[in-house]
This record gives C-alpha cells, structure tokens and sequence, in this order.
C-alpha cells in the first residue's frame, strides 16, 4: 500500500502540476518504501536527491505560472517552497554524512503532511485564478 495516494480531491486544476503532484507523491511514495525495505544508502541517497531536484522543476513551473498571471499570493507560496527545499536539503547534507538509519519515519511524516496540506491547502487557493487566466 502506498503511504501517500493521490486522490482527485487533491487536483488543482491544471494538468501538468497536477501530473507533478503525483510524481512527487511517487517520489515519496518510493523512499518509504525503500525505507522499509532496508535499501543502501546509496539507492535511498539517489531517491532523496531525485526529490529534491523535481520539487525545483515543480516549484519552477508554478511559479512561472504565477509570474505570467500576475497571481497576488505568489510571494506567501513562493516562501512555503523556499522552505521545504532547505529542509529536504538539510535533511539530504545531513544524510550524505551519516548511516542510513537516520532517514525515519519522522521525516518521511513531515513529507506526507508537507505535501498533502501544501497541495489541498495552498496550492488549491491558485486553481481558480489560473483556470481564470486560461491555464487548464
């Protein structure tokens, strides 16, 4: 079973970041299981920098969006992404130097509510201005 599962209440309207989405959710959803199933370090290392660098292509592509149509709250959201790319970054130095038994469920907990309240929270409160603006 997947730890976290996309639902259809969790779109935001517009297909590519909704397709985003759900690659980060796999994303996440493959370092759980990694973490469960005991893989090296090296493998989970490869998985945590994976995420990293998509949630930049992701947070990229929403805030080009949010440039394009001039969307009000985008300095609040732009924050929220700044925040979750140091933390994972820290948590991935911190990795780099340390055994595999440092990657818990007390992050992979922080991910899954980071991400499912980021998604139905703040990414939401954008969907309509973009449809508004002709973004689908």
């Amino acid at each position: 079973m997947p730890f976290i599962n996309w639902t259809p209440s969790m779109s935001v309207g517009v297909g590519q970041l909704d397709d985003d989405h759900k690659y980060m959710i796999s994303i996440v959803n493959e370092l759980h299981e990694g973490i469960m199933a005991g893989h090296s370090k090296e493998v989970l290392g490869r998985v945590l920098h994976e995420l990293i660098e998509y949630t930049k292509v992701h947070f990229g592509r929403e805030e080009e969006l949010f440039a394009r149509t001039g969307y009000a709250n985008s300095d609040v959201h732009m924050s929220e992404h700044h925040d979750l790319i140091a933390r994972v970054t820290n948590v991935v130095a911190r990795y780099d130097n340390r055994p595999v038994a440092m990657l818990d469920l007390e992050l992979m907990s922080y991910l899954q509510s980071w991400l499912i309240n980021h998604i139905q929270g703040s990414d939401k409160k954008y969907s309509a201005w973009l449809n508004a603006h002709g973004i689908f």
